[in-house]
């Protein structure tokens, strides 16, 4: 029987799911969890509690008839859970108070910024789903919906994602010394840059996995790797994982590092004046 093909040893390569555009863009964008956007909720919903406790002890302070005061009762709810949350997320392209503590921010499912309908969609859903249910119905859509949504969400056609980038912990290793011949003549350069993130990211958190599941993650890598590599070595995938991010890193660091002497070796020549160009006086 013949032996495989070297880049059929890892399995097929699957295919990211991107979040893409009405125009085909790919966006590399990170959708908000149900907890994460749970707790941005939470802190909305205390400072309308809030708002509407400080409208209650007014009005006791006020003698007003009962009809009076169950006008400015139903005029305070609408204004409190539905004109200013709308207001909010107008004015702020889809932030809130609690959405800004947490780094989110509410996006069209396109990926652009929301505007009045959206904002006033979710805030008017969001009465029944948030207050009426106390949470209830928001938990259960949107841990069945993808992105998280709730139901304000689908029927906006919105989402919410992460704005707040997580801290960058470097780590920086050479290519092993078992690949050294085939770096060489390896060419890594059209791995797309999302799948070299997670290659990245994975080396990161590798050290808290249990073995089994370590061994099972970076097979799946590699098998994503393998068909934007060429030749594929045949090591282990965590061993074939370190050869391309460290070697794709290399190559980065020259391209950069040449392209910064090209410029500071034109730089005489751009600053220059030109030949016979007069010399202007300042005066």
């Amino acid at each position: 029987m013949s032996e495989p093909a070297p880049r059929d040893r890892f399995a097929t390569a699957g295919a990211d799911d991107p979040l893409v555009t009405g125009e085909a863009v790919a966006l590399d964008v990170r959708p908000a969890s149900a907890l994460i956007r749970g707790g941005g909720t939470a802190i909305d919903v205390l400072l309308s509690v809030a708002l509407l406790a400080g409208v209650a002890l007014a009005l006791l302070n006020l003698s007003l008839d009962e009809a009076a005061v169950r006008a400015v009762a139903i005029t305070s709810l609408v204004v409190v859970l539905v004109v200013v949350p709308t207001a909010i997320e107008t004015a702020t392209r889809g932030r809130s108070l609690g959405k800004l503590a947490l780094g989110l921010r509410v996006v069209r499912d396109d990926g652009g910024a929301t505007g009045f309908r959206h904002a006033f969609v979710r805030a008017l859903t969001g009465v029944l789903e948030i207050y009426l249910t106390f949470g209830g119905l928001a938990v259960l859509v949107g841990f069945l919906t993808p992105s998280s949504k709730r139901l304000g969400d689908v029927l906006a056609g919105t989402h919410a994602q992460v704005e707040r980038a997580p801290r960058v912990v470097t780590q920086t290793f050479g290519v092993p010394t078992a690949l050294a011949s085939w770096a060489v003549v390896a060419d890594v350069g059209r791995l797309p840059d999302p799948l070299e993130r997670r290659v990245a990211s994975f080396f990161r958190t590798a050290g808290h996995l249990v073995p089994a599941s370590r061994a099972r993650v970076a097979e799946s890598l590699a098998a994503e790797v393998a068909p934007y590599v060429e030749p594929v070595p045949q090591v282990p995938a965590e061993l074939f994982l370190a050869g391309v991010v460290a070697l794709r890193r290399e190559r980065d660091l020259t391209a950069l590092r040449l392209e910064r002497e090209r410029l500071e070796a034109l730089a005489p020549v751009l600053d220059a004046r030109p030949v016979g160009f007069p010399v202007r006086s300042d005066a």
